[in-house]
């Protein structure tokens, strides 16, 4: 069996693309690298390093395709420079889960919403290092 490398991409249904286009952008530097529309559907593929989000326009839904059952809790985003994510984070006016950021025993977390209520984790692993407990 082939290993995983990475994950490839995060596919979100957004309720407008051009606002999480602008948002993505805006607060973590992501790009378009693709837009169209499939099966009438408008969509973007946004990439920023080589990291991919696919995000589908879907203004009438309130959550998550698949309904209350399964949803997704949460997607993280490993990043490097807290400074700077902090000073694109004030200047977009992020909404946050908590006022202040979550010590975990190797990274610090901030969480915060985008603008169709996903919740994002924004992590910066200590010495930009991931490692856990053997």
């Amino acid at each position: 069996m082939s290993p995983v490398k990475h994950l490839d991409h995060l596919n979100l249904s957004v309720t407008d693309l051009d606002e999480t286009v602008r948002w993505y952008g805006a607060v973590f530097g992501f790009h378009v690298v693709e837009r169209g529309t499939s099966k009438g559907v408008p969509f973007a593929i946004l990439r920023a390093g080589d990291a991919l989000l696919c995000a589908y326009e879907h203004p009438e839904r309130d959550q998550p395709r698949g309904g209350p059952r399964h949803h997704l809790n949460h997607f993280a985003l490993r990043l490097t420079d807290q400074a700077d994510f902090l000073r694109r984070a004030a200047a977009e006016g992020l909404t946050w889960r908590w006022s202040s950021p979550v010590e975990w025993p190797h990274s610090t977390a901030w969480y915060a919403l985008d603008p169709s209520g996903y919740e994002i984790e924004i992590v910066f692993w200590k010495d930009d290092t991931v490692r856990f407990a053997a």
